[in-house]
């Protein structure tokens, strides 16, 4: 097996006729030995028969498989045990790909013997945006969106690497860096605080990096659109998020900070009472839909804050 199309699904059976039909329509892969793998990270609904009839109706290999421990990278690892391709990918259940999408990422592997491929992320064009979601702030990043521009090149795996939702690797990654943290990222459907942690994938290509003489390719006709979920433009989602990257930060910094107060740094306390006094001057000049951004911020503050509070107590 030349390639295996990982898809994480959680209670969103509803999901997968479109999400897989669409993988269903690939072009210029006629000759490739590639498959669909469904991990269905222990559903409620019936994602198994959904699975199994979509296996019977598609025109491609479709298999499934079940992780009952909750957790994205829970199910990732799983999927990459499950599969001997030498190439996977991943793909989210609320992920809509384009038809060249997989012979542009057999394409960048081989044309440059890449560790690892990502491509541009779009949102579906039929989501209408609210304004206080300003582009110019980076707050598509927030929804999954990712655009490198028209050409490729080489990621560095710190300041610039594929987001989850379009990133695919050669196998020969696992053996060189091990699997995903399973004490990161996303739990169940992530609608609540609990639950809503992103950036699972982050810690796998900083660790890709620093192990040296990687190769990460950017590869722009990879292209996949985001079915964005209502319960995704909410305000609170977006806090949520931010809050949950801070707090996630911080409890896994083994950083030994010299100077510290109930086992935060001392600095993050200045920090945040500055990060406060912007975000109460962006309301008064342009209003809090404006603002919200740094409320963000001012979030993401508080949760690392907490984060290396919980840190000393846990140490003790």
């Amino acid at each position: 097996m030349e390639f295996t199309v990982i898809v994480c699904t959680y209670r969103r059976a509803a999901n997968l006729s479109v999400c897989l039909g669409q993988l269903a329509r690939q072009r210029n892969v006629e000759s490739r030995d590639w498959e669909v793998l469904v991990v269905d990270n222990n559903s409620p609904d019936d994602t198994p028969e959904v699975v199994a009839r979509l296996a019977a109706e598609l025109p491609i290999k479709v298999r499934y498989t079940r992780e009952p421990e909750q957790g994205l990278n829970h199910a990732r690892n799983h999927g990459i045990r499950a599969s001997q391709s030498t190439y996977f990918s991943y793909v989210d259940d609320d992920i809509l790909v384009s038809e060249n999408w997989l012979a542009a990422l057999f394409r960048a592997f081989e044309t440059n013997d890449a560790d690892a491929v990502g491509g541009r992320i779009h949102l579906d064009p039929s989501v209408v945006l609210p304004k206080w979601i300003r582009p110019d702030a980076d707050m598509l990043g927030f929804l999954g969106w990712q655009d490198f521009g028209d050409q490729p090149f080489a990621m560095d795996g710190q300041t610039r690497y594929p987001f989850g939702g379009n990133m695919a690797f050669h196998r020969r990654v696992v053996d060189r860096i091990g699997f995903f943290d399973p004490r990161l990222g996303r739990k169940g459907e992530g609608r609540k605080r609990s639950e809503l942690f992103k950036g699972a994938e982050t810690d796998s290509f900083h660790r890709l990096a620093a192990a040296g003489g990687a190769r990460i390719v950017y590869e722009p006709d990879a292209i996949v659109y985001h079915r964005v979920m209502p319960f995704q433009i909410r305000k609170e989602y977006f806090r949520t998020i931010h809050f949950n990257a801070g707090l996630q930060r911080a409890l896994h910094d083994d950083t030994a900070f010299q100077r510290t107060l109930l086992g935060v740094p001392r600095f993050y306390y200045a920090q945040l009472m500055r990060g406060v006094g912007k975000y109460l001057g962006q309301v008064l000049s342009s209003g809090p839909d404006y603002a919200f951004r740094q409320q963000m911020n001012v979030g993401h503050m508080v949760g690392t804050r907490l984060g290396y509070r919980r840190r000393r107590l846990q140490a003790q």
